[in-house]
């Protein structure tokens, strides 16, 4: 295989695992934006968030920038 098909297989790779981890952690109530973006990086870490446990309770939420800069003000 060339370089440059490794490097098309990898990047099919990343985009499936961040899609993957979007719903997965959609699914377990964590923080999906984190999840994609570390899968989209290295897509091994999709088997660390396979074998994390669902949290109970709501989806934890992000604080807005407004609020963020409320905190630090």
């Amino acid at each position: 295989m060339t370089a440059m098909t490794w490097i098309a297989v990898w990047g099919v790779t990343a985009i499936l695992s961040s899609v993957i981890a979007g719903g997965l952690a959609g699914y377990k109530n964590r923080d999906y934006s984190f999840w994609m973006g570390w899968c989209f990086l290295v897509p091994p870490v999709l088997i660390v968030l396979i074998l994390l446990p669902h949290i109970e309770g709501p989806r934890p939420k992000r604080p807005s920038l407004d609020e963020e800069d409320k905190h630090w003000y």
